[in-house]
């Protein structure tokens, strides 16, 4: 099992004690994909002072590297607004640049899953492929759809980077094209697409977001105080359930189960 670190939010921010993955470590370029897809604050989107910490430990290990915070959005609202909105604008100092994910030039990448859900290929920034080192940050999110509770956190955090006129389904602000036939289900074409490449996850458990219904910005508040992180999206959100006193996510075992299949073959 892969490393992953557990610490209380308030440490988390006022020490240096994150931890960057291997492949941040003297890179040119980092892509860092945060949750910010909604002009709503934590724990709807990540906080600020966690996503700035993150960008403190890389600029640590890596002083000269590029910052990259790719994120697309889920809302009306526009990506720029949203950062303003939200705060962000103070984590843009020299080398840290905000991209929309929207409006990056994307390629197919390959499913490399024994056993593809929906898609044999996926639609996602080229960026992807040309930085040195790759971070999600996400909140903690809980929302139930068709009566199941279903969890977001660093893997389904990735759903922004897909762009939008792809995947979209009856709302041109959503990706509803990834909600069939189910979210878990899809995440497996996510994980062995673009998610194995993924060097590394934080969520921001700061406060657990808990929805009633299918609406990701729309509902309560629980306190966690923790922050997590790791090399492995799969066991930073496996501890992250554990953390917030939520069953594992219905996800994780299947897809464990392909990469499984995927090493003994």
């Amino acid at each position: 099992m892969d490393s992953v670190h557990v610490a209380r939010t308030e440490d988390f921010i006022k020490t240096p004690i994150y931890s960057p993955p291997e492949a941040a470590k003297g890179a040119k370029r980092i892509l860092v994909k945060p949750n910010l897809g909604y002009p709503v604050g934590p724990p709807v989107t990540v906080s600020i002072a966690v996503l700035g910490k993150v960008i403190e430990g890389l600029r640590a290990v890596s002083p000269n590297a590029e910052i990259l915070v790719v994120e697309g959005v889920c809302s009306k609202v526009s990506l720029a607004d949203i950062a303003e909105k939200n705060g962000l604008t103070v984590l843009l100092t020299e080398g840290v640049r905000l991209l929309n994910a929207d409006e990056l030039d994307c390629i197919e990448y390959p499913n490399l899953s024994p056993a593809p859900v929906r898609f044999k290929t996926m639609m996602a920034p080229k960026l992807l492929q040309e930085v040195d080192c790759r971070i999600s940050v996400s909140a903690f999110k809980k929302t139930h759809l068709k009566g199941k509770p279903l969890i977001s956190a660093s893997l389904k955090n990735l759903y922004g980077l897909f762009p939008r006129a792809k995947y979209k389904a009856r709302s041109p602000n959503s990706r509803g094209q990834l909600h069939r036939p189910s979210v878990p289900l899809v995440l497996q074409d996510v994980y062995f697409t673009i998610g194995h490449l993924f060097d590394g996850g934080v969520v921001d458990a700061t406060n657990k977001f808990v929805s009633a219904d299918w609406k990701p910005d729309k509902g309560e508040s629980v306190e966690v105080g923790q922050v997590i992180w790791g090399e492995n999206l799969l066991e930073v959100d496996k501890k992250a359930c554990e953390v917030g006193r939520e069953a594992e996510a219905d996800y994780l075992l299947p897809i464990e189960g392909l990469c499984d299949r995927l090493s003994n073959s």
